[in-house]
């Protein structure tokens, strides 16, 4: 659980990053964000590239991106 969360603040984090959206977000935000973003990911490009506590990184960073391009308005 624990580390489920760890990898979910480390996607969204870098998903945030990445996009310059969900600054104000919040550690738990940017948790559910990588949760969400990680099955959006995971079910749209599969599992593929590093994997960290059974989640593959590179597909889970890009459903979280993919998740704050449609649903987060810059600067809010």
């Amino acid at each position: 659980m624990i580390g489920s969360m760890f990898v979910g603040f480390i996607i969204g984090l870098i998903a945030g990053a990445i996009t310059s959206r969900g600054e104000r977000m919040g550690c738990i935000g940017k948790i559910l964000l990588g949760w969400v973003g990680s099955f959006v990911g995971q079910l749209l490009f599969g599992n593929w590239g590093p994997m960290l506590a059974d989640t593959a990184i590179v597909p889970s960073v890009l459903g979280a991106v993919i998740l704050l391009a449609i649903f987060w308005r810059r600067g809010s």
